[in-house]
């Protein structure tokens, strides 16, 4: 298993990076929240999970260890595969993903694309004994989880939504301009969700900036 990567980010695009570890480049899967911490030519430490197939290996990059556990875990309930696994986590921090399962809240867990109703009911039934309370978690203003010490808390939807797209070659003059023209869009999913899908804006703001 490669538990992790640590090397020189050689490329950053909207579903991942390579990393490039010992002169060699690995193709890291991630989520929009990881991909904004990353930049062309700085180093990086992924938390990482191999996703071994018939015709394929396919690596998953993390901030840290508590999300690649998750990711793990999340793939244990009847029907969730690596790609779901990495939607729920797009969507949710774990902190949410823990207290959404352990709650029963099936909105939130519907929040995410490729889950319904009975997904969500499934995932509520096989995984709330397993994910642990989220009263173990450290508060919004404690230190990170144990684990990666480069990882930084999870920015505000815009200031992520700008790095993610400065890291993937636009200007922040061009991402401003874009997240600017998101934003109502972002307020309409606060006031339907409670949240925002930063995973959806981005998908947006590369439509309305096309290739850098």
């Amino acid at each position: 298993m490669i538990a992790s990567v640590d090397g020189r980010v050689a490329a950053v695009s909207p579903e991942g990076a390579v990393v490039e570890v010992g002169g060699i480049g690995l193709s890291v899967q991630c989520t929009p929240g990881t991909i904004a911490r990353l930049a062309v030519g700085e180093q990086a430490r992924l938390a990482t999970s191999l996703v071994v197939r018939e015709d394929s290996l396919t690596l998953y990059g993390f901030a840290d260890d508590d999300e690649r556990q998750l990711f793990e875990l999340l793939q244990t309930a009847n029907g969730v595969g690596p790609r779901l696994a990495q939607a729920v986590l797009a969507i949710h921090p774990p902190r949410e993903v823990r207290r959404a399962v352990s709650m029963g809240d099936l909105k939130a867990l519907m929040q995410v694309p490729g889950i319904g109703k009975k997904g969500a009911e499934r995932l509520v039934l096989e995984l709330r004994d397993r994910l642990g309370s989220t009263t173990s978690d450290t508060s919004l203003d404690g230190p990170a989880p144990a684990g990666l010490g480069s990882v930084t808390p999870v920015a505000p939807w815009r200031d992520q939504l700008t790095a993610a797209l400065v890291s993937l070659g636009w200007t922040g003059k061009e991402a401003e301009s874009a997240v600017a023209q998101l934003a109502p869009i972002a307020d309409e999913q606060v006031v339907a969700t409670g949240s925002v899908e930063v995973a959806v804006l981005l998908r947006q703001a590369l439509r309305l900036l096309g290739r850098p």
